[in-house]
């Protein structure tokens, strides 16, 4: 495999990042309508929505995706980056490329003036922890959610 190059998430990418994005929801055991993956896709092109996404390519094929976004916090003055959706084909993990995904949100939320970035991970996904042990700290915090509708 060449050097992998990632960038921000441009609109002829999408046949690119679907098949990545399905791939996630599959290993999630989730199944997102395609209307909301539009929706979605279309924000992370906005410029004045605060989701963002980009793409790892190697060779010319996208390998990996990550998808984020940026919020207020009562907790600092700069805003937080979540870390929403993290991919990498499953051909080439353990080649670094989740690290470079990671370290391009960082770089991406330090230029828009974020003090933070967090993420989840489910605590069965030991190899995904793995790689967020080397990256990032550890809060111990448990999350909870609510389904509205």
């Amino acid at each position: 495999m060449s050097a992998v190059e990632v960038r921000a998430l441009a609109a002829a990418d999408h046949e690119a990042w679907y098949p990545l994005w399905r791939a996630y929801q599959v290993f999630y055991k989730s199944d997102i309508p395609e209307s909301v993956s539009a929706v979605s896709f279309a924000r992370m092109l906005d410029p004045v929505e605060p989701v963002h996404g980009a793409l790892a390519w190697a060779d010319g094929v996208a390998v990996g995706m990550a998808h984020w976004l940026t919020h207020r916090t009562t907790w600092t003055t700069g805003d937080h980056c979540y870390l929403n959706d993290l991919y990498v084909s499953e051909t080439v993990r353990r080649g670094g490329i989740g690290r470079q995904l990671i370290e391009h949100v960082y770089a991406d939320a330090a230029q828009r003036g974020c003090s933070q970035v967090y993420w989840l991970t489910h605590e069965t996904n030991a190899t995904a922890q793995r790689l967020y042990n080397g990256v990032a700290t550890r809060t111990g915090f448990i999350h909870y959610a609510h389904k509205l509708g």
